[in-house]
């Protein structure tokens, strides 16, 4: 199992990112799918997440008509389309899924979100 994150950068506040988690040695639709982020000296924190079952996808308050997760199931890829930035978003961001009894995290990817 790998999840390769990427589409992190440096934004100005009121910009938008869209990051990419892409999967392999699984296929994505069968597994609930999630990004976190670590904020710096934070613990790290759920963000949102997109169930196999179909319901309807879980954010943090703190991003909730902010942030929208989706997933590709042809490209086997999971997205966090994140607007409206603000500076307190700033973090690392990983994609995570509980797959076979393990927690598998990708290396991650740095969100800036600054003048």
């Amino acid at each position: 199992v790998q999840l390769v994150e990427s589409g992190g950068g440096l934004v100005q506040p009121g910009g938008s990112l869209r990051l990419s988690c892409v999967a392999s040695g699984f296929t994505i639709s069968s597994y609930t799918m999630s990004w976190y982020h670590r904020a710096p000296g934070k613990e790290r924190r759920l963000v949102a997440t997109i169930f196999d079952s179909g319901a309807r996808p879980y954010y943090a308050d703190s991003v909730k008509g902010r942030f929208t997760i989706s997933r590709d199931n042809a490209k086997n890829t999971v997205y966090l389309q994140m607007n409206s930035l603000k500076p307190e978003d700033t973090a690392m961001y990983y994609c995570h899924v509980f797959y076979r009894l393990n927690n598998y995290w990708g290396q991650g990817t740095q969100v800036t979100v600054s003048t």
